[in-house]
């Protein structure tokens, strides 16, 4: 990761600063915040034709910083490839390049958490599958965990499932994924909502809910 790659070179604001994540095969562009005093940092995985601009994660991501939390937004996908719709729907790539950037911010927190939406949702509780990779919670806003049923049952964090009321068919997926999951997990209706949260309100609960899964089931700091 180039730009920010440690506190001390960044200092402890919570104005964000543009990131390079160099991964094995792959440079991703990424915008990083971590306000003063955080300890955890939620990385966000966004779904199908979205980007590190969706202005709905970036409403979640500053109230989440505004909170205390660390956050990451980044593109899983480079220009060139945002086009192939094979690529876009590739859960397993989308989770194979999310936790290498696990792996290069993890030095930034003390713990790492996701927030995934729609078709990321699925490539973070795919990465969150993996055994040699510790998550502390994951939510998923209006996603589609169904497409990563093959790795559901793996999933320790806790997750939190938040799917708008009028998202009849979602919500459905929902329920089948959560029937599959070992771990701590929670479905959550947002009322008068629909897929994107559009409706007025309905992001702001998907934030307040998201940001008290993550502060509740944030580690005990070391003894």
């Amino acid at each position: 990761m180039s730009t920010a790659d440690s506190r001390r070179d960044r200092g402890v604001d919570s104005g964000g600063r543009d990131v390079e994540l160099e991964l094995r095969d792959v440079s991703l562009a990424g915008t990083l915040t971590v306000p003063a005093g955080s300890d955890g940092l939620v990385i966000f995985v966004h779904g199908s034709g979205s980007s590190r601009f969706s202005p709905r994660n970036r409403y979640v991501a500053g109230e989440l910083n505004a909170a205390g939390l660390g956050t990451l937004l980044f593109d899983l996908l480079t220009a060139g490839e945002e086009g192939d719709r094979a690529l876009v729907f590739d859960i397993e790539l989308l989770a194979s390049r999310l936790g290498e950037v696990t792996d290069l911010v993890r030095a930034e927190a003390e713990w790492i958490g996701y927030f995934g939406a729609s078709t990321g949702a699925a490539a973070a509780l795919w990465a969150a599958a993996d055994p040699d990779r510790e998550i502390a919670a994951v939510v998923s806003r209006g996603g589609r965990p169904d497409l990563a049923m093959p790795r559901l049952g793996r999933v320790r964090a806790p997750t939190l499932m938040l799917v708008g009321g009028l998202d009849r068919m979602v919500i459905e997926l929902n329920r089948q994924a959560a029937a599959a999951m070992r771990c701590e997990h929670e479905l959550r209706i947002v009322r008068g909502a629909t897929h994107l949260f559009e409706e007025p309100g309905t992001l702001e609960v998907v934030a307040q809910q998201a940001r008290d899964w993550f502060l509740d089931h944030r580690p005990p700091p070391p003894a």
